[in-house]
């Protein structure tokens, strides 16, 4: 039995408590409520670590009050995201009324257990303000895991399931880890992806319980199932649905599949009626009905949801707990239930404004320290992985305390180490470090080591004459000010004493008193803006987040599509084998690669400890070794064309199927083909980093030898692998034209290089019609976009490129920009959109002539069976989709799917035309990067992680997401830099303008804003006579 009110009080007596059973707090914290008089009652409550607490409350105490009495045994602050629920008579799981007496609603307090859940899903855990809010929401997860409720993918599952673990048994050991998967059930279907789940569990090396639970809320908030609670019910025409509710509104399910939302600001009304429950929405000319019912199985079932529904909406949406409605004098109409607590507004606003103590709190299942010392400050500010400082302050200073004293008595003056001095002070921090290495804890970053360096007492000092040991000082803020007021002389504090004077308590470090605290949250602040200014040090950045873009990349060959394709048959075994062969070693070598980058990155901004062993601001050393170690690859990356070759080989129509329904996931951002060549273009990617590393350095730098040396290795390896290169880039445009284009045979066969796509205008009887034309190495076909599911472009026609003739005929039609192709058979006259467009058709045309004439009896027929190249079919009524569609940040990639968003479709809308030559360049000038975005009529910045390639820039959330929450195509657009009249007052800007759209973007230095605004221009400004005349030019 346990009552709140009667727990110690002291920390002596807390810390000395024989065994702590689940989630418990070691500081008594919020007051218990105050019970009104009566005979007490024993309620048992379940907590969410499957631990079960029995509590008194007065027969007559409202819910609240035992609410209120779990939230303070618990410490809790945020209490109000959670709720009592229990099974009533009718074996309906309801939850506890706050309003009502508890026995009211309980009939059989003895015979019934309440389980303390969690009632409110907010949309970003970053809302949850305590570390102990997010533990126990993470409790949540796990057990919605275990039970099934949880619906996702196994790669989510299994990367949940190694965060958990992580948080349980700290570090991957493979014989531990083992183990625990087999004496603990996280999922249903656990033993089938066991492999995966430790696979994902060795990667969390260092990552402490706290940013486990963080990565945990991080995923599940992703998920579609998360915070749902299935309502069975059905619709007016009998079909079986499931209704729930979110913080946005009312959802409908079928089975595990969300078909429908109505947002809160639709609804006008929610309300029931025997067992059918209304949805009434707001006047909508475009809607059917403004009423929508719903049959669930009694009137009963159809209160419980509607309740839920009250309280989600007042909790979510208003700024303050509603008022009690007036009593009637005669009679009521309706129910008089009303949501009771603090809405969320509330809570935030509480947890910023509250100063109160964060004190530490068990974990029942983690078996490593891990107790959580967080400032409610600290939790507001950081919009990182909130860090824990480990083990907790009391365990770790007590047992500094211990290794003190012992280390004095045992060793003494007893030395063998020479002349080193044994000061007391020496013996506490070699012990300190070494208690910190043996359990793997990482000193934190925020700790200043010049706190440890504890001065030796002097002799004739008071401390030595009164102690045998004398008491070590400490010097706080090495500069005599404590958390940055200034002290008269050389400040010093006894180890035992506070800046009062008053005698600390021997568990209680002046490391982690307020007068030990050395650095506040605006020192820290200013920390994290002081950042290297080197132009060298933004080239090792751009390396940083290109790396993490390009490891992205690569899982989606290692880890997306072998998972996959991996359970269907249909695929061959030995093109999976090939994939698996030769994508996972250069994957695991990448995984090492981007790990040195990050840690000498991290010692070049002053974010580790590291930098006290030398020089560290260079990065020509890591990418030398490590470009060594990438040449021992090669055999892999002369295979990767192999991989190409065979997939298209054994395209069956089961495997082209499951190919593109692949390509269909939001992770396949760009063709797979495309992803299959990124090792490849990355070696270009080092090479150009490489170069402007030499270009900036001088000779005499530390740096300069190790950079020219890795781009002398690099560079034998791009000409190694150059044609091999070429070939792929062409035969991968060949195989993507071929998904966007119906009526064609053999696109893709040896001979045939890609040259341009692009939209012409093409004169005929009807006047000029807007055509999409591909120009190959032997033959221009002209297409229109198709009404097919998947936007096909349909063929009309081809004109075969030997002894084609070409000749401008602007004054001959009367159509500016004009000119006419003079085929062997028949000839067509098209229109480009202006002059410069017409310049570069008719120069790679002329050219692509020549390259026909060149070539010895090339099957130039593509046309499907039936198709002749003198049966012109135009299909006028060809469907013309807005430009809206493609023009907005939001474009396509959650309504169209991305056969909707590829390059032919953006050239078919922007009326413009892209080279293969544009295509290299594109290939060379990826870039990654934090942006921030503003709208033209927005006031704020928003920051985003920007992913650019394939000419559109791809917007994730942060560098961590495995999909873009939208993209942006970029051909038709101009980059130009914000005029005076804007009122962007910032550095660094730069301005994204087609038509009525414009995007403006910050970067963080001079350096990357030139970098982005060349990589983006090379995607807005087509090939011209600045670029290379050809491919070959371009290496």
């Amino acid at each position: 039995m346990v009552e709140p009110a009667d727990r110690p009080s002291t920390a002596g007596q807390r810390l000395g408590a024989p065994e702590s059973f689940g989630v418990s707090t070691l500081e008594p914290g919020l007051r218990p409520p105050v019970q009104p008089p009566g005979r007490q009652v024993s309620i048992r409550v379940q907590m969410l670590d499957d631990t079960q607490e029995v509590f008194q409350i007065s027969q007559r105490s409202p819910g609240k009050v035992l609410f209120d009495l779990v939230c303070v045994h618990l410490n809790l602050t945020e209490g109000d995201y959670f709720g009592l629920e229990y099974q009533d008579q009718r074996k309906m799981t309801v939850w506890l009324d706050l309003l009502k007496p508890t026995l009211k609603q309980i009939r059989r307090p003895k015979n019934t257990i309440l389980r303390f859940v969690v009632k409110f899903f907010p949309p970003d855990h970053t809302q949850l303000m305590e570390e102990l809010t997010r533990y126990l929401f993470a409790l949540q997860i796990k057990r919605d895991l275990a039970c099934g409720r949880l619906i996702c993918n196994d790669t989510s599952a299994a990367l949940m399931v190694s965060h958990i673990i992580q948080s349980e048994i700290g570090d991957f050991d493979e014989t531990q880890s083992w183990q625990h998967l087999l004496h603990n059930k996280y999922l249903p279907d656990q033993d089938a992806i066991r492999d995966k789940i430790t696979d994902c569990h060795r990667k969390h090396v260092g990552q402490t319980p706290a940013e486990s639970d963080y990565q945990l809320l991080e995923i599940a908030r992703r998920l579609e199932m998360y915070g749902v609670r299935l309502h069975p019910a059905k619709d007016r025409e009998g079909t079986k649905l499931s209704l729930s509710v979110a913080h946005t509104g009312v959802l409908v399910f079928q089975g595990y599949t969300k078909i429908n939302a109505f947002n809160w600001s639709k609804i006008r009304k929610l309300s029931f009626k025997r067992k059918r429950f209304l949805i009434k929405l707001r006047a909508d000319p475009n809607a059917h009905h403004d009423t929508l019912e719903f049959a669930m199985a009694s009137r009963d079932c159809c209160k419980v949801f509607w309740k839920i529904c009250v309280e989600y909406h007042a909790f979510f949406r208003l700024f303050e707990e509603p008022k009690p409605k007036p009593k009637p004098i005669l009679f009521t109409r309706g129910s008089s239930f009303r949501f009771s607590g603090r809405t969320q507004k509330q809570i935030i606003d509480y947890v910023k404004d509250s100063e109160m103590k964060k004190v530490p709190f068990e974990r029942k299942h983690s078996k490593i320290l891990s107790n959580s010392s967080m400032t409610p400050q600290s939790s507001s500010f950081r919009s990182q992985v909130p860090k824990e400082v480990t083990p907790t302050d009391t365990d770790l200073y007590s047992l500094i305390t211990a290794f003190y004293f012992i280390s004095f008595i045992f060793l003494g003056k007893q030395s063998q180490w020479g002349n080193l001095p044994l000061t007391p002070s020496f013996i506490l921090l070699y012990h300190l470090l070494s208690y910190l290495t043996l359990c793997s804890i990482p000193v934190p970053v925020s700790l200043p080591f010049s706190i440890f360096l504890f001065s030796s007492p002097t002799p004739g000092s008071p401390a030595s004459e009164d102690s045998p040991l004398g008491s070590p000082h400490v010097v706080v803020n090495g500069n005599g000010s404590v958390n940055g007021q200034e002290m008269g002389g050389t400040a010093v504090l006894g180890l035992g004493q506070s800046p009062e004077g008053r005698q600390l308590s021997p568990l209680t470090s002046p490391l982690l008193t307020e007068a030990g605290y050395v650095r506040n949250e605006d020192e820290d602040e200013a920390r994290r803006k002081k950042f290297p200014t080197d132009k060298a040090y933004f080239i090792a950045k751009e390396l940083l987040t290109t790396e993490r873009t390009y490891l992205k990349d690569l899982q989606v060959i290692t880890e997306s599509f072998q998972s996959f394709v991996g359970k269907d048959e249909a695929f061959p075994d030995s093109v999976k084998k090939l994939i698996s062969t030769n994508y996972d070693p250069v994957h695991k070598f990448h995984q090492g690669f981007l790990k040195e980058v990050e840690q000498r990155l991290a010692q070049w901004e002053g974010r580790s400890n590291a930098h006290i062993k030398g020089d560290y601001q260079r990065i020509g050393d890591v990418l030398l070794k490590n470009i060594q170690g990438l040449r021992q690859l090669t055999i892999h990356l002369q295979k990767h064309s192999e991989c190409l070759v065979e997939l298209e080989r054994a395209c069956s129509r089961k495997v082209e199927t499951l190919c593109r329904d692949f390509e269909q996931q939001r992770v396949c951002y760009l063709p797979f083909n495309v992803f299959l060549l990124r090792p490849l273009h990355r070696l270009l990617h080092y090479k150009l980093i490489l170069e402007r590393l030499c270009k900036h350095y001088p000779p005499t730098h530390d740096d300069f030898r190790d950079c020219r040396a890795a781009l002398a290795d690099i560079s034998e390896m791009v000409l190694q692998l150059q044609g091999t290169m070429m070939k792929m880039e062409n035969f991968q445009k060949l195989l993507e034209l071929k998904k966007d284009l119906t009526g064609l045979d053999n696109l893709a066969i040896p001979g045939r290089e890609f040259i341009r796509l692009g939209c012409l205008s093409k004169l005929s009887g009807k006047g000029l019609q807007q055509r999409m034309f591909f120009l190959f190495s032997d033959s221009l076909v002209y297409t229109s976009r198709g009404m097919t599911p998947s936007n096909q472009f349909k063929v009309h026609g081809q004109l075969p490129l030997y002894g084609m003739t070409i000749r401008e005929s602007e004054e001959e039609w009367g159509v500016p920009y004009s000119f006419t192709l003079f085929g062997q058979r028949h000839s067509v006259v098209v229109a480009a959109s202006c002059a410069s467009e017409m310049e570069r058709w008719v120069e790679d045309i002329r050219m692509a002539i020549d390259l026909a004439e060149q070539s010895s009896g090339l099957n130039t027929d593509l046309l499907s069976t039936g198709l002749s190249d003198n049966k012109l079919l135009e299909d006028s009524g060809a469907e013309q989709e807005s430009e809206e569609e493609l023009c907005g940040s939001r474009s396509s990639l959650e309504r169209q799917g991305h056969r909707g968003n590829t390059t032919v479709h953006v050239c078919w809308h922007r009326n413009t035309s892209v080279s293969m030559v544009d295509f290299s360049v594109a290939v060379e000038n990826q870039l990654s990067g934090n942006l921030l975005r503003k709208f033209k009529n927005s006031n704020g910045w928003q920051k985003l992680w920007v992913v650019f390639t394939n000419f559109s820039l791809f917007f994730y959330k942060s560098h961590q997401d495995d999909y873009p929450l939208a993209s942006l195509p970029l051909l038709g657009y101009s980059v130009t830099v914000p005029s005076e009249s804007e009122n962007i007052h910032k550095d660094y800007v730069f301005k994204l303008h087609f038509k009525s759209h414009v995007y403006y973007f910050r970067s963080e230095s001079e350096y990357t804003f030139e970098r982005w605004m060349e990589v983006i221009r090379s995607a807005t400004c087509s090939s011209s006579h600045s670029l290379p005349s050809t491919r070959k030019d371009l290496y």
